[in-house]
């Protein structure tokens, strides 16, 4: 019985030897994966946008939060490995807002992008719409949009709340405007067949979208939008936290997180895209 459980003892302190090892070595702040390569920035972004990260429990949480606390007083249980305290960091940031520490809400998370955004594209893209409908699923698209852009704010550096509510109702007012738009003509164009005025409908949204894209961040590309959407000018230009899908100063310390690469020294996020 002594050798079997002196055994079992040492295969368990071997995987977990194994599963450190596995691990880079752990950095407080800093990305897993390197930032260098396009292979490492995918992985990063896998990691931002893992949806098993909204079952992680409340009791789960505050262990993982604890555990980053512990490393960063120096006062960590022996044993912990690397790949234990890279796991803490993704529950950590997945949900809370690094600069107010409060849990977003599930749907507004980075991790609840595509779970709680496919339904809406789907939507997007039904056939035979009517006006009313198109109405509705633009609007909720763009309602989404801004709650996760709100959610993942600057809290650093307050904003008053009209701002969001101008560029709200921009936002809607012109992919509404578009989609509408696009219907009518397209409906009203005779040369097309039936089958071809189908297909064509289809792909309606994709511009209604996309114009508001450019019209949010014009200059910015498609991954530092979801941080220049939203926000006012002369702000850093950091790519999606979203989760950095949120515009952090690059003093921050927590600035570069969730970024693939950082902006260039010395760039800040304008309206008109990333300057010096």
């Amino acid at each position: 019985m002594a050798d079997t459980a002196t055994t079992a003892s040492a295969a368990a302190a071997a995987s977990a030897a194994n599963a450190s090892t596995d691990a880079p070595p752990f950095q407080l702040g800093k990305p897993r994966f390197q930032q260098t390569s396009f292979y490492g920035r995918f992985r990063h972004f896998l990691d931002i946008i893992d949806p098993r990260t909204l079952f992680v429990t409340e009791r789960r949480l505050r262990e993982a939060v604890q555990l980053l606390e512990d490393y960063k007083h120096g006062t960590l249980r022996p044993g912990v490995t690397n790949e234990q305290l890279w796991s803490a960091q993704k529950i950590k940031q997945a949900i809370l807002h690094p600069d107010t520490n409060e849990k977003i809400f599930m749907p507004f998370r980075m991790s609840g992008y595509i779970p709680f955004g496919t339904p809406i594209v789907v939507g997007l893209l039904l056939p035979n719409q009517t006006l009313a409908s198109t109405v509705f699923w633009q609007w909720l698209n763009q309602s989404h949009n801004a709650c996760v852009n709100y959610a993942n704010r600057n809290a650093t550096k307050p904003s008053p709340v009209s701002k969001f509510i101008q560029g709200y109702l921009g936002a809607v007012i012109s992919a509404v405007s578009i989609a509408v738009g696009l219907n009518v003509l397209v409906q009203k164009a005779n040369k097309f067949t039936p089958a071809t005025r189908l297909l064509v409908q289809r792909f309606v949204p994709f511009p209604a979208v996309g114009r508001l894209s450019c019209r949010r961040a014009p200059g910015c590309s498609s991954l530092c939008k979801a941080s220049c959407a939203w926000q006012p000018s002369a702000w850093p230009c950091p790519w999606p936290s979203a989760s950095s899908h949120r515009c952090q100063r690059s003093k921050h310390p927590n600035w570069s997180l969730r970024l693939p690469r950082p902006p260039a020294a010395g760039q800040w996020c304008t309206t008109r895209g990333c300057e010096r």
